[in-house]
């Protein structure tokens, strides 16, 4: 993004959140106000090679009048860098910016802020630093879209057919909600974005946003890697599967890992369509390695439309106890205890919009149908599994884990897993697969092995390590 624009205007909000420190003798601060030396020194400090901390240094001559220094540190504020509490030591760019456009790049920052930030009706502090904001319904940022304004959450759809109701699981599977804290009726819960979050993407245009990718799986131009069973050659209308959760390690803050469904429809080319959920674990995003809950939308192949969770104005939210984007707690532990969390995404047969639910009946949300082009008809392949971004940082296949981190062969209890894989027929049908095809890019670095049984129906167990022996 071009960072032009007026100077960030001082308000009381901003100068409360410079750190600002005026030192009046030989460059250091002492109680009183007396100067030793004949002349003005004004030194700057940076850190980190970003502005995330602030020193300044003074040293006035008496005969200055008091008018002066008014004006100078007037001035001074007008040129110095921004910064908060929120910034963290997160490089700001590739390089260091002037001053003045680091203003400009904070101005643009705090003014997206203000968009997808909305009003809180309550707020509640999560035990991993979340800031979880209780936000009225319809004021939530999918009723900033044009085609929504003014209106409210629709109906509850009609709910697919043999919609097995056997698994009862709790909507407190995220951490901000072990506290017992919960937000009112009639309000949503939403993650809320700090200046941390936007500093950390590339610019504040691609924040929340997917690159563009082959989701054909020919992934060697681009990083990515998948390993994934897939249907295609019909006619979907939704998908289920029970999704294993683990926390896998991310090499780097530009690398992540998750696991999701993908429902797609398009040509692959720029038309391409697809609806995903599922977790994640994405450093660049979130600034930490917990695994989070999250969606994804976009009608254009990732260029311009869509974004994750409730980052831009599309999925609108129903669900008062569930934040999407918000950490996933408990997880699988090596040769432990095993958890997974039940996903369902099926197009509303009365309305075209195609609903998300957890668990065995908790309604999320829903993607409204004008979102999309080939998705307002139906799916024409589902997809479920692992993908990682492979950087090469170092020159070699990054570490980052898939899964578990353990590849298939390993089974239950140390490889990740898929279960319960099903597909929404045209009459709104749950039905089995008949068709399961896996793959996996690098099968040296992450594999799959599908399977069928009269437990788990269609599943399979995928994952890796990254680099490894045979995985160089």
């Amino acid at each position: 993004m071009d960072l032009v624009g007026d100077v960030f205007p001082l308000t009381e909000s901003t100068t409360k959140s410079w750190n600002t420190q005026f030192c009046f003798v030989h460059g250091r601060r002492r109680q009183g106000f007396q100067c030793s030396e004949q002349q003005l020194l004004l030194t700057i400090e940076t850190r980190n090679r970003n502005f995330s901390s602030m020193d300044f240094s003074l040293c006035l001559t008496s005969p200055i009048i008091v008018s002066t220094l008014v004006h100078f540190l007037l001035l001074v504020s007008l040129v110095c860098p921004v910064s908060s509490s929120e910034f963290g030591n997160y490089p700001l760019a590739n390089e260091t910016l002037k001053p003045q456009e680091e203003i400009h790049k904070l101005k643009i920052i705090r003014n997206h802020l203000q968009k997808i930030n909305k009003p809180a009706i309550k707020t509640i502090q999560s035990p991993d630093g979340d800031i979880i904001d209780c936000v009225a319904s319809h004021l939530q940022p999918a009723f900033d879209h044009p085609q929504l304004k003014g209106h409210r959450p629709v109906d509850p759809p009609e709910r697919p057919k043999d919609h097995s109701r056997m698994e009862e699981l709790s909507e407190n599977f995220q951490l901000w909600s072990l506290s017992g804290e919960s937000c009112p009726e009639g309000t949503i819960p939403i993650r809320r974005t700090t200046e941390q979050d936007i500093l950390r993407a590339s610019s504040v245009s691609k924040f929340g946003r997917k690159i563009r990718r082959h989701v054909r799986r020919d992934t060697n131009n681009n990083g990515h890697e998948h390993a994934v069973g897939y249907v295609s050659g019909e006619q979907y209308y939704g998908a289920k599967a029970s999704i294993n959760v683990w926390a896998p390690k991310v090499a780097n803050q530009y690398e992540f890992s998750l696991s999701q469904m993908w429902v797609i429809s398009g040509s692959f080319g720029d038309d391409l369509n697809t609806i995903e959920a599922g977790w994640q674990v994405s450093p660049e995003l979130y600034g930490d390695s917990y695994p989070r809950f999250f969606t994804y939308w976009t009608s254009d192949a990732y260029q311009a439309t869509g974004c994750y969770n409730l980052l831009c104005s599309g999925f609108v939210q129903t669900n008062s106890r569930i934040a999407i984007g918000a950490a996933i707690s408990p997880t699988s532990s090596y040769a432990g205890g095993q958890f997974d969390i039940s996903l369902l995404i099926w197009k509303d047969p009365k309305h075209g919009n195609w609903w998300l639910e957890f668990g065995s009946g908790i309604l999320v949300g829903y993607w409204p149908s004008f979102l999309f082009t080939h998705l307002r008809d139906h799916a024409s392949m589902v997809q479920f599994g692992g993908e990682i971004v492979n950087s090469r940082q170092t020159g070699s296949h990054t570490s980052t884990q898939m899964g578990s981190g353990h590849f298939a062969g390993e089974g239950f209890g140390k490889a990740s897993y898929f279960r319960n894989l099903q597909v929404v027929d045209w009459d709104n049908n749950l039905v089995p697969l008949s068709n399961l095809r896996v793959l996996a890019d690098h099968s040296n670095c992450y594999d799959i092995q599908g399977g069928i049984n009269n437990v788990w129906g269609n599943y399979f167990y995928y994952g890796g390590p990254g680099r490894n022996v045979r995985c160089p």
